[in-house]
């Protein structure tokens, strides 16, 4: 049994090193979303932090009044930040059709959040911070797999 090679020439080495180039580029820049997900996400919860102490403590309104007004508001700086920071969708007509498939993939996330804490809580036994920790990041990949599917241009 004869082994043949492949002959190396100039040519495969440099289409070699661009395949490399490609794939690493590519790599740093999956890496560098992820990053802009996390930080545009903890903004939007420093917004929703922020505005429910300023409604509650400064202006005054009923507790519940206030979490309302203040997650509207850090839904729509997360959506901002998102669209255009994070996935780099600078398209403004498609904010028409996203903007409510935004919303349904955030409250669809507060009833996942909410039923996952229950049953890791009630039925895992485990702590209710615990509970949270591994439920916010079980939400955030589902939701940066459905951003970037939501954000794309194929969409």
């Amino acid at each position: 049994m004869e082994i043949k090679y492949k002959r190396v020439t100039s040519q495969t080495i440099s289409q070699s090193i661009q395949v490399l180039y490609t794939k690493i580029n590519n790599f740093i820049l999956s890496y560098n979303k992820i990053l802009r997900f996390i930080v545009a996400g903890g903004i939007g919860a420093a917004t929703d932090l922020a505005l429910l102490y300023i409604f509650t403590d400064v202006i005054g309104l009923w507790y519940v009044l206030s979490a309302i007004f203040a997650f509207s508001a850090s839904l729509i700086v997360s959506f901002i930040l998102q669209k255009f920071w994070t996935f780099s969708d600078k398209r403004r007509l498609s904010i028409s059709w996203q903007a409510p498939w935004y919303l349904c993939i955030a409250l669809g996330n507060l009833i996942v959040n909410t039923l996952l804490v229950f049953v890791f809580v009630d039925y895992g036994h485990l702590h209710y911070l615990l509970a949270q920790i591994i439920t916010s990041l079980i939400i955030a990949v589902s939701s940066f797999i459905l951003y970037s599917k939501l954000f794309s241009y194929e969409s």
